[in-house]
């Protein structure tokens, strides 16, 4: 995974707020107990019977209903949450000594810097995105921020801390992401770990965005049960599908020196397996309950992941229709 290293960067997509320190229990409703403006989509999680799709620090959850149409689906993403009515809390400033634009200029930077090489992945997922939804004739591509935190961060969609892995917020249309995480993905999950495995799970969160913008998230109710059929699965294996879309075109947005190698796939793959849900439940509580899946298994993580690398086009991410 090497960069063109004369392409410009562009680091004001990426916010780095961790200068700032932990940010814990702003938002609404006194901290994590619930989410009122929004939802938060994160990568996995641990505990209990499984990650819940929308993870909450004391355990309350939102699910999704009702199936969509992927990437054909209805314009009109959703704009500021679902219930209440009320405004998202303000989002976190990034302080100046954490300014990525006097690090991250070129992507000779994103070899050498992680911060920058989140920059660099950000502006490629985001530089497909655009032209995809161009060629296809959608409605503008509308672009997303990556907040860099430490610990805690306030969000649109509440308070959260590093224990919700990295995560894609629907109501201010962000996403979060504690680079801390990858340290956890290799040391409690067994990940491969390795460049390429952070590339994968940001562009997840993006899939997330896309979903968002195209009104994926909108046509899914929140009457949902979790479960190994769920729409709440589908919605999460269809944003690993993006992500392997992305990967496939990632070259052609010119951030990349050439195509991704097998080696850096396999950090994504592996990546993906180690936040299956029936990966983490046997590492959490020693048995596999399908009953509670929200985000489908090691395999079926893996397959949408390669469904979407070696066809390159979104339309082939439909997970709404037939198995999975």
């Amino acid at each position: 995974m090497q960069f063109d290293d004369d392409k410009p960067l562009d680091p004001s997509q990426v916010e780095d707020v961790r200068a700032s320190g932990p940010r814990p229990g702003g938002g609404r409703g006194g901290g994590f107990g619930g989410m009122p403006g929004g939802c938060m989509l994160p990568i996995g999680g641990r505990g209990g019977g499984g990650c819940l799709l929308l993870l909450l620090a004391v355990g309350a959850m939102f699910l999704f209903g009702i199936v969509p149409s992927p990437f054909t689906g209805d314009e009109g993403g959703q704009q500021g949450g679902q219930g209440g009515g009320q405004q998202p809390s303000a989002p976190p400033v990034a302080s100046p000594s954490g300014n990525l634009a006097e690090r991250c200029k070129t992507g000779a930077d994103a070899d050498q810097s992680e911060d920058c090489r989140v920059v660099g992945t950000v502006n490629s997922i985001q530089s497909y995105w655009r032209q995809a939804f161009q060629e296809r004739g959608r409605k503008q591509y509308t672009p997303a921020k990556t907040v860099l935190f430490s610990q805690a961060v306030d969000t649109g969609c509440g308070a959260a801390d590093s224990a919700v892995g990295p995560f894609y917020c629907p109501a201010d249309r962000k996403v979060y992401l504690d680079l801390t995480f990858f340290d956890t993905l290799q040391r409690d999950f067994g990940a491969e770990g390795g460049p390429f495995a952070q590339a994968y799970v940001i562009a997840h969160e993006y899939g997330h965005h896309v979903q968002n913008l195209l009104g994926t998230m909108n046509r899914v109710g929140r009457g949902n049960r979790p479960g190994a059929d769920s729409p709440s699965v589908r919605l999460e294996l269809q944003a690993d599908c993006y992500a392997g879309v992305w990967a496939q075109n990632a070259v052609k947005t010119g951030f990349y020196r050439e195509p991704f190698s097998q080696s850096d796939i396999d950090q994504a793959l592996s990546a993906a397996a180690a936040v299956g849900d029936d990966s983490i439940q046997r590492r959490t509580q020693g048995r596999v309950t399908p009953d509670a899946f929200t985000h489908g298994t090691s395999q079926q993580r893996e397959k949408w992941f390669t469904t979407g690398y070696e066809s390159g086009d979104p339309e082939r991410c439909d997970t709404f229709s037939g198995g999975i």
